[in-house]
């Protein structure tokens, strides 16, 4: 097993074998280094493979597969041969009576069948629509299926497919639809097969035919579950930020790194390298170290982007009667939460989903929170459940509520403001998890004051509510009043505030210490953010094996092995290179949620 000191590691670091270069510098040692490609060459031309021992058992290192080109240019990227020549087709709009319907074809059958439903026509002119009336193929009179559709037809490899893709534009009749897709069935044969395609089997072809790469259909995906305006945006900016070409780059860069590992460890003591091996390790070292805080900042920037994906969780808690679901009706528009003035009314968590402010909020009402000595075992259930969710929730809204007390010397009514214990506790505790919090006073038709157009609630009692929770900034206390719509009921200027507190939660971050920080990570999905995470454990355990155990010897045989798992973690994201896994597996999971004909 090739070992090295670490100390000549640190010396060839500059003393410190933590510190990190930046990483453009880092970098471009990786792609003018000759030794590097001198070994590259010499291992591709001498073997087909290379086998040696590793810590943990023998690996493998497999020349790179290329992907078999058709005559016409058309890679095939190892699909199944028996299904690359068949033709495709399907309808790519929504099924029903409509002004128009899209047909769409891909494959090499496009123009038989467009000969077929035009007989005696000229063939189309690529990219440009054209009028044709579509018959029944092969009927002895001519029957007319559609009296006048669209022709639209791409020819390979400059197509969405990267194949032929015919597109016919029909009135969108069901029976004209129908009769149409029976037609193109029925011109099936066994040495030209045709058949209808699968949920999201044209974009799968555009994958095989280097036309999208994976992080695009993963984007394209999220552009056809949007629901919301921050939802659209997001697939917009992940499907245009180029976060697959960057993987990439990256997988390329720790590729780098350990082809020089492994010249070390294959022909160090063969060869005479224009470097030491202790300083090409330690080069590898500051590639590492400068990678890992970009990996980091897109992390973290995808779980931001997973809230606008899935929904930010809010959470409505307070006392008994206090207005939580009078304010969630108000909320989400309609009678969603039973409303009465009997305390406990609401004994579960009752789960909305609405769009606020062009977000997805998942809006959670919980049961009243008062004394466990004067609730029933349903109530303290349901009040336990409250306060999980609490803990489970992005955001918290206290409501609170103006109660009326009678003054015993002239029998009036004086409005007070009530804070029970239980509801201050469960918000002292969300304060401690870091949640974002929002206070709102209801029933403030009760209060006889005349308030400034930009104060919701009298000065006294924003003191009350700042004594109690002195850290909570006065931008987050709103009253309200939710017994009638009206422009002064303060329910507008509540929604402001969750609005500016959601942008702020998915902003991206960046890090302007990073030569590559940019804003593009937001757009990235959960299962690219999980691999992510995988590859910053390799490369850890990549400086850890480099840096050497107890012995100060550095283990660089099982080092240039946590790099290539670093690599094929990127190598997952793209679907490219050594390391990609099944991508036919992967491609399934991300078709789940595409339709037939996308």
């Amino acid at each position: 097993m090739r070992q090295f000191p670490t100390a000549a590691i640190s010396k060839a670091l500059g003393g410190s074998s933590s510190r990190a270069l930046p990483i453009g510098a880092g970098s471009a040692n990786y792609h003018s280094n000759s030794q590097i490609w001198w070994w590259w060459q010499v291992r591709d031309s001498a073997r087909t493979r290379t086998t040696y021992r590793r810590g943990l058992g023998c690996c493998l290192i497999r020349p790179r597969q290329r992907a078999s080109v058709d005559a016409r240019g058309i890679h095939n990227h190892g699909f199944d041969k028996s299904e690359i020549g068949n033709t495709i087709y399907a309808l790519a709009t929504a099924p029903g009576r409509a002004a128009i319907a899209v047909v769409r074809v891909s494959g090499p059958g496009c123009l038989n069948i467009y000969s077929s439903l035009c007989p005696s026509r000229p063939p189309p002119i690529p990219r440009k629509a054209t009028l044709r009336t579509i018959y029944r193929p092969n009927s002895p009179k001519l029957e007319i299926l559609d009296p006048g559709a669209l022709i639209l037809y791409f020819p390979a490899p400059n197509s969405h497919t990267g194949e032929d893709v015919l597109e016919l534009h029909l009135h969108g009749g069901p029976a004209i639809i129908r009769a149409v897709l029976t037609s193109i069935s029925a011109l099936s044969t066994p040495q030209h097969p045709i058949r209808p395609a699968g949920p999201g089997e044209f974009t799968r072809r555009a994958f095989g035919n280097n036309r999208l790469t994976l992080p695009q259909i993963e984007a394209l995906g999220d552009t056809l579950s949007a629901e919301t305006e921050q939802q659209r945006k997001l697939s917009v900016q992940a499907a245009t930020s180029g976060l697959g070409d960057k993987y990439e780059l990256w997988r390329r860069m720790l590729l780098a790194a350990r082809g020089e590992l492994e010249a070390i460890i294959d022909f160090s003591e063969d060869q005479q390298f224009e470097t030491s091996p202790a300083e090409m390790c330690g080069n590898v070292v500051s590639l590492v170290q400068g990678l890992k805080p970009l990996l980091k900042l897109h992390v973290d920037n995808a779980m931001r982007g997973e809230l606008l994906r899935s929904g930010i969780s809010l959470a409505l808690v307070g006392a008994p009667n206090a207005g939580k679901s009078s304010l969630l009706n108000r909320v989400v528009g309609r009678e969603a939460a039973i409303v009465s003035g009997e305390a406990g009314t609401t004994r579960d968590v009752v789960d909305l989903s609405v769009d606020i402010g062009g977000y997805m909020v998942r809006l959670a009402d919980t049961a009243g929170l008062r004394k466990a000595k004067l609730a029933g075992e349903i109530e303290k259930e349901g009040m336990r459940r409250a306060k999980k969710r609490v803990q489970d929730s992005h955001v918290v809204i206290a409501v609170l509520s103006i109660e009326e007390t009678t003054d015993n010397t002239d029998g009036e009514e004086t409005p007070y403001l009530s804070i029970p214990n239980e509801v201050l506790e469960i918000l002292r505790e969300a304060q401690t998890l870091n949640k974002h919090i929002l206070i709102a006073v209801n029933k403030t038709d009760l209060l006889h004051h005349s308030l400034p157009p930009s104060q919701t609630l009298p000065q006294h009692l924003l003191g009350q509510i700042k004594t109690l929770i002195p850290t909570l900034p006065q931008t987050h206390i709103h009253g309200i009043t939710c017994t009638h719509s009206s422009p002064d009921d303060g329910i507008q200027p509540l929604l402001s505030s969750l609005t500016k507190i959601f942008a702020k939660m998915t902003s991206a971050d960046n890090d302007t210490s990073l030569a590559d920080g940019d804003y593009d990570a937001i757009g990235a999905t959960d299962r690219q953010r999980r691999l992510l995470e995988d590859c910053i454990a390799y490369l850890d355990a990549f400086l850890v094996r480099i840096a050497g155990g107890e012995d100060g010897e550095a283990d660089v045989v099982v080092a240039a092995e946590e790099l290539r798992f670093a690599a094929g973690c990127l190598a997952q994201i793209t679907g490219k290179g050594e390391g990609s896994g099944d991508v036919e597996e992967v491609l399934g999971v991300v078709f789940e949620k595409f339709c037939v004909g996308k």
